[in-house]
């Protein structure tokens, strides 16, 4: 008698065509970059397309602007699965595997097709690194090229020497040190604040964040070197993505996919845009001198063989791959 008080509700909802709730998982995707980047509203989208293709079985939280994790503890939050997915920019964990900052090194790669190439070439190293520590690579995207934002015009690395110069990586620091320069690690969500406080003066990084940082605030110069194309990745916790059905981890993947084929065209896209807007807000936009262009291409061979050093098989494989014919 008593089972048949159990079934007789469940019979009803059967009968009614209701289904159980569908179970839901939420996930949380800190990023140290502001709503506005162009890689905070890629990630946006590649939420919303997860959110549609799993039928909202898995919904994914951007905690943007280092509102969760700053920027040195997001990789880490990952890893301990204190966030199921993350956004890192890899060169800034160079220290910890130099391979993450192959796209680091000055006039290694610097155009997208360039950029394209030496991922192609890192990839099965940073993933086989990733999956040792319990993660994998869902997508990279780069930031545009990287110039020198300056309070006055940059017409060789002399007139670098001696400024407070902007590190956000082992390779932005060492670039200081050879052109002379005081090193001082800032990140994205401090820049603005470090520039008006006299923190710092001359730094090397894209339009992009330049223009998400106000920088034209508080410096007048872009010297559109084109240096380098450095990526930011988004990663996810292997276990957290084991424990999803297969497929909602298909649909994750295929989000992912679509998320780095539309990020690089929108980075480009965005890099004209953004020299533009720094036109507009008074930035003088000025292409580098040839001698600035010979010493820095001198300090990236030099920056080349010092990675080389210490990046080991990994870095020598990954760079053998990038120049072969």
């Amino acid at each position: 008698m008593r089972r048949s008080w159990i079934l007789a509700p469940l019979a009803l909802v059967a009968a009614l065509g209701v289904a159980p709730a569908q179970a839901q998982t939420r996930w949380d995707l800190p990023s140290a970059y502001p709503p506005a980047s162009f890689h905070v509203e890629n990630m946006t989208q590649f939420a919303s397309d997860v959110d549609k293709a799993s039928a909202g079985k898995l919904k994914i939280t951007i905690h943007s602007n280092a509102s969760l994790f700053k920027a040195p503890e997001i990789k880490r939050a990952v890893q301990g699965g204190q966030a199921q997915l993350g956004e890192i920019l890899m060169v800034s964990f160079a220290n910890e595997w130099p391979v993450y900052g192959v796209d680091g090194l000055p006039f290694l790669a610097d155009s997208y097709d360039e950029a394209a190439r030496l991922y192609k070439a890192q990839k099965p190293e940073l993933e086989k690194k990733l999956a040792s520590q319990g993660m994998m690579l869902l997508y990279s995207v780069p930031w545009p090229p990287q110039g020198i934002f300056s309070r006055k015009p940059v017409a060789a690395t002399a007139d670098l020497k001696g400024t407070k110069w902007r590190a956000y990586s082992p390779a932005t620091s060492r670039i200081g040190e050879l052109v002379g320069a005081q090193p001082v690690t800032v990140q994205q969500a401090e820049l603005n604040q470090a520039l008006a406080t006299g923190v710092v003066d001359t730094f090397m990084t894209s339009g992009a964040t330049g223009y998400d940082a106000k920088v034209f605030e508080q410096v007048k110069h872009y010297t559109d070197t084109q240096a380098w194309l450095p990526k930011n990745a988004l990663l996810m916790n292997r276990a957290a993505y084991d424990a999803l059905d297969k497929p909602t981890q298909a649909a994750l993947l295929k989000a992912a996919a679509d998320a780095e084929a539309r990020g690089w065209k929108l980075s480009a896209q965005k890099n004209l845009e953004y020299i533009e807007l720094l036109k507009k807000n008074g930035m003088q936009v000025t292409a580098p001198t040839p001698q600035l262009k010979a010493e820095m291409k001198k300090i990236g061979d030099t920056m080349l063989t010092e990675w080389l050093g210490k990046a080991g098989p990994e870095g020598k494989s990954v760079v053998d791959h990038f120049t072969k014919p």
